[in-house]
């Protein structure tokens, strides 16, 4: 049973190099030396909001691994059933959570009038912050990002 969560606990930790980085100065290496189209705007109002990863992953490693931990529990009787199925709800729980905790970041949506007139909205990460009246560039492309013009 220690060994199980020992590999419980190894897998949580793994779910921290999945939270994606989403700052206006994190580039994929897909995006890198790709043409995207810029315009010019300014900063409408700026709003703090959390970003979350969605993808269950948390869920599904703490489902497993609770379930194979609660399985050591009475080998082979009614309590190794009862054992899994109650270390599959807890570690389903307890992954979902640590998953939140992991992947959630803060970040920015920024509105931005377009000189060229319209509005855009773009949420990124907060490496980078800026003012509503502040001017900027909109780059659009895979990740849309908005950056300070200077």
């Amino acid at each position: 049973m220690i060994k199980s969560f020992y590999i419980c606990f190894a897998a949580l930790s793994l779910l921290s190099a999945c939270a994606p980085r989403i700052g206006a100065n994190d580039y994929a290496t897909t995006s890198a030396n790709q043409v995207n189209v810029t315009k010019m705007g300014r900063i409408v109002s700026v709003r703090q909001v959390n970003v979350q990863n969605n993808d269950n992953t948390g869920a599904t490693l703490g489902t497993i691994a609770g379930g194979v931990a609660g399985s050591q529990i009475g080998r082979g009787s009614t309590a190794g059933v009862l054992g899994a199925l109650g270390g599959a709800l807890v570690g389903g729980v307890v992954g979902d959570l640590t998953e939140q905790g992991i992947s959630s970041q803060v970040g920015y949506e920024y509105t931005v009038q377009l000189d060229q007139g319209g509005l855009v909205t773009v949420t990124q990460g907060s490496d980078i912050y800026m003012q509503p009246g502040q001017r900027c560039l909109v780059i659009y492309g895979k990740q849309a990002r908005v950056i300070p013009y200077n």
